[in-house]
């Protein structure tokens, strides 16, 4: 654990808020922060307010909350971020990729998933899920995926290729809703008239 990672340690949750963006980290680093401030009123602020009883019992609450989200901490500390694949990973993006260069759809996206699961920051198989969805046709998903790698710190080696496929996709999306409403205003055209219509009405 380096130092400038182990110095998160000092306040409950943050751990988790600072290294992974974690909700219940951020709930908990919250809740330390209310009881903290409690804590420093009670006993300097509002000194003749409150009993010495209810301060005691909130300065234990704040050390009993620092110890156990500290020790909690220590024993399931985030490992730090990697890129670099295992051997297992790195057959599985080569799987991928080659479905992919077929045009198997299906097969690319399985093996991008599992890929995914082993190592969620791998920013190239990131990228290559959301080029997947935007060939495949589900832009709102392609969408969702590509934003989400262009926020993280994953994609920050892939931000040119995550631009180049955003236009892309939003190409795509008006093409698609293009095709859509041409397809759309031709079937409420009328038919033109038959040779049966003709004699039918002679």
């Amino acid at each position: 654990m380096s130092f400038l990672r182990s110095l998160t340690l000092f306040w409950p949750g943050l751990p988790w808020v600072w290294l992974r963006g974690s909700r219940a980290g951020l709930v908990l680093a919250v809740a330390f922060a209310i009881c903290l401030d409690m804590a420093i009123t009670s006993t300097w602020i509002w000194t003749e307010f409150v009993d010495l009883q209810i301060t005691l019992g909130v300065w234990t609450a704040v050390v009993a909350i620092w110890l156990i989200a500290t020790v909690s901490a220590l024993s399931a500390f985030p490992p730090p971020l990697t890129s670099r694949r295992d051997a297992a990973t790195d057959q599985l993006f080569t799987e991928a990729r080659d479905a992919y260069l077929a045009r198997d759809w299906l097969a690319a996206e399985t093996k991008l998933q599992t890929l995914l699961a082993l190592a969620p920051t791998d920013g190239e198989a990131q990228l290559l899920l959301g080029t997947l969805l935007r060939r495949a046709g589900r832009f709102a998903e392609a969408k969702r995926a590509l934003d989400t790698l262009a926020r993280s710190d994953s994609g920050l080696p892939w931000r040119y290729a995550i631009g180049r496929e955003l236009e892309c996709l939003t190409r795509d999306a008006s093409d698609q809703s293009g095709q859509d409403a041409a397809s759309e205003t031709a079937e409420t055209l009328p038919l033109a008239p038959t040779i049966q219509d003709h004699r039918a009405a002679a």
